[in-house]
C-alpha cells in the first residue's frame, strides 16, 4: 500500500470514529468544553490530559504488596522467642500483701459469729457479711437440703440454654415484688452483675456520669463499656449538677447519645448513703438514666431491708435500673437487676454474664427467696442487728481519740479511718496507714477478735501509681452481726478500741 492509500485509510477511520462519536449523547457538550478550555486556557487542557493518562496508567499498573516479608531461619526464630518476655497476668505482690498473706487466718468449718481457726483457736468473727446469722438458721438449712435433693447441685447450663428453673423465676418475682418494679433478672455471680449490666446498655460514644467513690465492679463495667466517663465528687450534688450541665452543653450540637448516672446506694468504700431523691430530681431535669447499685444496701437499709428506695421513701419505678446482690446479707449468691420489662428482656440476650455463665444453683436461689421473706415477715431481725450496730459504735467512734466512723448509722459494715489530726501529727503516708491498720488487725486477732481492713482497688498493669485514679482512704472494716449478744458486741468493741490505741501510741 502506497503513502496516499495509507493516508486515505487513516482519514476514513478518523471520519468514521468522528461520526460515531457525534452519535453519542452529550458529545457536542464535550467538544464545546474542550474547544473553549483550549482557547481560554490551553495549559489546563494539558494538565487534564496528563492527569487522565496518569489515572489510566495507575489503573492498569500491576498490584503489589507494601508489606515486605523477611524470611527468618529457624535459629533466628528461636532466638527471638527466647528474648521475648511476656507481661505478667497479675502485678507482683507488694511487701504489705506478702506479709498479709503469710498471716492470713484460715477458718475451719462454718463461718459463724464464733469461728474456729486452723490453729485451733476460736475467735469472734467480725470479718464476714453474715449480718443476720442466717448461716445458723435451721429452717434455711432444711429448705436448702430439700432443694438440693429435688434439683441437684446446679443447672450446668446458661439460663437461655436449659439453665432456667422454676425457682429462678420465683426469685425474680420475689425481688421485683419487694422493690415494686415490673420485672427482674437474676445473675449467677454478684460481681459480674453490675459489670455486665453497664456495657449491655452503654456503648462507645455514650456518656456516663459516675460518683468518684464507686466500687470496683462498677469501674470494671464502665471500663468494658468504653463509654465517655465524667466523674463527680463523692456524694456532692452541686458538683453532680455542674457536671450534668457541662455534659448537656457539650452534647447540644452533637448526635443524640445515651446518658447515664451511676452511683451506689450504700457506698462500699466509704460506708455512707446516697441522696437518692436529689439524684432522681437531677436525672429528670437533665434527661439522664439512673443505674443504682444496691449491692450493699439491699437487705440492710429500710424497715424490711428493701434497700435505699425503702429507706428514703422512693418509688422503685423512678430508678431506671436497680442492681443488687443476693449474697452477703441474704446468705445466698448471685445478683439481680430490677427494672421494666424491656430493660430486663434486653439483658437476657445481650448481657455477657447472663448469656455465657451457668445459671444460679437452685438451692441458692431458694435460699435468697427464703431470706427475703424472713426479713419482710420478721422485721425484728433487722432491729436486733441495728441494736448491735449502736452498741459497737458506742465503743469506737465517740470513745476513740484516734479514729472515726464514716459509715451510715444503719450500716453493719463499720469503716474506721484515722482522724486527720492523727495523720498529720504522726506524719503517716498512704502506705503507712495501711501498715498501721494491718498491725491493728493482727493485734485484735491475738486478743480473739477477727476483723479486717479496707483494701485498695487493683491497679491495671502498666499504670503508674500516680495515674491510678481515686483510691479509698485506708480504714479498718468491722462487720457487725446479730449472732452476738449485746454484751459480746460491746466486749469486741472494747478489744478493737484498745488495739487501735496500743498500735498507734507505740508508733513514734
Amino acid at each position: 500500500m502506497d503513502f496516499n492509500g495509507a493516508q486515505g485509510t487513516v482519514v476514513r477511520l478518523f471520519n468514521d470514529a468522528n461520526a460515531q462519536f457525534h452519535k453519542m449523547p452529550g458529545s457536542a457538550i464535550i467538544l464545546r468544553y474542550i474547544k473553549s478550555s483550549y482557547q481560554d486556557d490551553p495549559v489546563r487542557s494539558a494538565i487534564e490530559l496528563f492527569l487522565f493518562l496518569f489515572a489510566v496508567r495507575y489503573l492498569l499498573a500491576p498490584t503489589y504488596s507494601t508489606h515486605k516479608k523477611v524470611a527468618l531461619r529457624e535459629e533466628e526464630i528461636d532466638e527471638l522467642v527466647d528474648d521475648w518476655t511476656p507481661e505478667p497476668l497479675v502485678a507482683a505482690q507488694t511487701p504489705l500483701e506478702e506479709m498479709e498473706n503469710e498471716k492470713r487466718p484460715v477458718i475451719v468449718g462454718p463461718t459463724g459469729p464464733k469461728s474456729k481457726l486452723s490453729n485451733g483457736r476460736t475467735v469472734t468473727n467480725l470479718a464476714s457479711y453474715n449480718f443476720y446469722n442466717f448461716i445458723a438458721n435451721e429452717t434455711l438449712k432444711e429448705k436448702a437440703i430439700q432443694t438440693l435433693r429435688t434439683y441437684g447441685v446446679g443447672p450446668c447450663g446458661p439460663p437461655g440454654f436449659y439453665g432456667t428453673q422454676d425457682v429462678h423465676i420465683k426469685t425474680e418475682h420475689d425481688v421485683a415484688a419487694a422493690l415494686g418494679t415490673p420485672a427482674c433478672i437474676i445473675y449467677a455471680q454478684s460481681f459480674s452483675t453490675i459489670s455486665s449490666v453497664i456495657p449491655s446498655f452503654s456503648k462507645r460514644g455514650d456518656i456516663i456520669v459516675a460518683d468518684k467513690a464507686v466500687n470496683f465492679p462498677i469501674r470494671k463495667g464502665i471500663q468494658i463499656s468504653r463509654s465517655t466517663v465524667r466523674w463527680y465528687e463523692h456524694n456532692d450534688m452541686e458538683d453532680l449538677e455542674r457536671v450534668l450541665q457541662k455534659v448537656v452543653k457539650e452534647q447540644a450540637k452533637k448526635p443524640l447519645t445515651r446518658r447515664f448516672i451511676i452511683t451506689e446506694g450504700l457506698f462500699e468504700n466509704i460506708g455512707d448513703v446516697v441522696n437518692l431523691p436529689k439524684i432522681i430530681e437531677l436525672k429528670l431535669k437533665y434527661k439522664f438514666r439512673l443505674i443504682l447499685d444496691e449491692t450493699w444496701s439491699y437487705g440492710v437499709l429500710g424497715r424490711s431491708g428493701r434497700g435505699v428506695t425503702e429507706a428514703q421513701n422512693v418509688d422503685g419505678t423512678e430508678v431506671d435500673m436497680i442492681i443488687g446482690s443476693l449474697s452477703g446479707p441474704l446468705c445466698a449468691a448471685g445478683g439481680f437487676c430490677a427494672a421494666n420489662e424491656e430493660v430486663v428482656e434486653h439483658q437476657r440476650i445481650s448481657s455477657a454474664s447472663y448469656t455465657y455463665s451457668a445459671a444460679l444453683p437452685a438451692l441458692l436461689s431458694t435460699t435468697a427467696s427464703e431470706t427475703m421473706a424472713l426479713l419482710q415477715e420478721q422485721p425484728e431481725i433487722i432491729t436486733s442487728l441495728r441494736d448491735n450496730i449502736t452498741s459497737m459504735r458506742a465503743q469506737l467512734d465517740p470513745r476513740s481519740d484516734w479514729v472515726n466512723c464514716t459509715s451510715a448509722v444503719d450500716n453493719p459494715i463499720m469503716l474506721l479511718v484515722l482522724k486527720p489530726e492523727v495523720v498529720a501529727s504522726k506524719d503517716l503516708s498512704y502506705l503507712d496507714q495501711h501498715q498501721l491498720f494491718q498491725d491493728v488487725v493482727d493485734e485484735c486477732l491475738a486478743n480473739g477478735v477477727l476483723i479486717t481492713r479496707l483494701k485498695s482497688m487493683p491497679v491495671d498493669l502498666g499504670i503508674h501509681p500516680r495515674d491510678q485514679g481515686w483510691q479509698p482512704t485506708p480504714a479498718l472494716k468491722v462487720c457487725v452481726t446479730n449472732g452476738l449478744t449485746k454484751k459480746e458486741t460491746e466486749k469486741a468493741g472494747i478489744v478493737i478500741r484498745h488495739a487501735i490505741t496500743k498500735v498507734i501510741t507505740r508508733r513514734k
